[in-house]
């Protein structure tokens, strides 16, 4: 995090960040949380059955997606300015983007493997 985001306090605990270093956190995750929409409910709209492993990559998916927007909705509050918070907000962020990326790559390997049960019908 560069020097200039944190703006001097008195203690630890009452550290803050400039709000348009928060904005453009805000904006990056609101672009990431709709491509992962955007893929889930492409995904889900594909015909085909549904096998277990793509049950687990959809688990991973929506539980991520949940994490992300956890994250979001977090820094979207006032309270998100303070370091502290602002830091845990982001660690949501990117152990939510972990799943999610967990969940695609899983998909993707299952499908690769012929394990994956949506297929396109032509």
């Amino acid at each position: 995090m560069a020097k200039d985001a944190i703006e001097p306090a008195e203690g630890e605990e009452h550290q803050r960040i400039d709000s348009t270093f928060r904005n453009g956190s805000i904006t990056a995750i609101g672009v990431v949380v709709g491509f992962s929409l955007g893929f889930l409910s492409h995904w889900a709209a594909l015909p085909g059955e549904w096998m277990p492993s793509d049950l687990a990559s959809v688990a991973l998916i929506t539980l991520g997606l949940a994490l992300q927007v956890k994250a979001l909705a977090d820094l979207l509050l006032v309270s998100s300015l303070q370091l502290k918070r602002y830091n845990r907000s982001i660690r949501v962020f990117m152990a939510g983007l972990i799943m999610v990326s967990l969940g695609v790559v899983l998909a993707v390997f299952a499908d690769l493997l012929g394990f994956g049960g949506i297929v396109l019908q032509t």
